[in-house]
């Protein structure tokens, strides 16, 4: 399949036709992909997500919950209809969401830090899909001053972008690529984050947040920080941590993603402004559903199974993000 645009502009008569071939390759993509990848029928689909609002509903320490298809889709979805799986993801997701309350409540994409980090260009979606329908998130270091925002600023701009893309259902089935410019990155984007704080959103979040991490591509990483992406695959699964490439130039990347999911400035064909002015509607689209999720409470992480920590204590690692100061 071809990239494919989300939104045309060219008259309404090639629009029309370009939308069409769009939604029959896109169709095409997502239930192939849902068959093979993730196990899922109308049958498995139907009996897994009336099991799974029963439990939400019945459960003593979830508060709240949302219950609608496409809420519970995401997290059957990223565990492949397993239902156990899926409520214990579920339960982290809730408690995630608790202990980091000042990132993730109040998702609220005209919060005034948040707004200039998404007209700056920091993070946004780009309005093409690669060549496998999913769409391309992308991430601009230069755009952030490690001056003006903070480590929770930075944060909260990503999880809006995440949970926008996620409520859309084949965004749930085919998963996101990811590129990364990391020109101009600086010992003040790292030193934002504790190394305690980032490194538990970075384990927690790949285990509770229902989003399939398919492909992540950085370009101009100095060779000073590409410790900073090895320490960052060392809190993830070596599934996620294979899927880390970092590329020397656009060139080298344009192998594997298509050029014009890319801005006019990196060899694409849309402008940066335009992209991110198309972006901006969709958080507008999205924006009360974000709210509405600060209702969602976790009475109680009891019913939550861990695991023993088997790498190093997080408390050990204090000293990793100094190399920067001697490098």
């Amino acid at each position: 399949m071809t990239s494919t645009k989300l939104m045309m502009s060219n008259g309404w008569i090639q629009a029309a036709e370009e939308m069409k071939i769009r939604d029959e390759n896109l169709l095409d993509a997502v239930a192939k992909t849902a068959t093979r990848e993730l196990r899922e029928d109308e049958s498995t689909r139907r009996q897994c997500l009336r099991a799974f609002r029963d439990w939400v509903k019945a459960h003593q320490d979830i508060e709240n919950c949302l219950t609608d298809d496409s809420f519970l889709l995401r997290f059957l979805r990223a565990k492949k209809f397993s239902i156990p799986m899926a409520q214990q993801t579920l339960l982290k997701y809730l408690n995630l969401r608790k202990k980091f309350k000042h990132i993730f409540y109040d998702l609220d994409c005209q919060d005034t830090k948040v707004n200039e980090l998404m007209d700056k260009g920091y993070i946004f979606a780009s309005p093409y899909r690669d060549n496998f329908g999913r769409r391309v998130i992308l991430t601009i270091a230069s755009k952030l001053d490690p001056n003006r925002f903070t480590s929770t600023d930075m944060a909260r701009a990503h999880i809006i972008t995440y949970e926008t893309l996620l409520d859309e259902e084949e965004n749930q089935i085919l998963g996101f690529t990811y590129f990364g410019d990391g020109a101009k990155v600086g010992v003040g984007h790292v030193s934002m984050w504790s190394v305690t704080e980032f490194a538990t959103l970075m384990k927690w979040g790949e285990q509770s947040c229902p989003i399939r991490h398919k492909a992540l591509h950085i370009i101009n990483l100095q060779s000073t920080f590409k410790y900073v992406i090895e320490f960052a695959a060392n809190r993830v699964s070596e599934k996620l941590r294979d899927r880390f490439k970092l590329h020397s130039s656009v060139n080298e990347m344009l192998q594997f993603l298509p050029a014009e999911v890319l801005p006019k400035e990196y060899g694409g064909i849309m402008p940066m402004a335009e992209m991110i002015a198309l972006w901006k509607k969709e958080l507008a689209s999205k924006r009360e559903r974000l709210l509405s999720f600060d209702a969602m409470n976790l009475l109680s992480d009891r019913c939550i199974m861990r695991r023993r920590n088997r790498s190093t204590d997080i408390e050990t690692l204090q000293g990793s993000f100094r190399k920067l100061e001697v490098d």
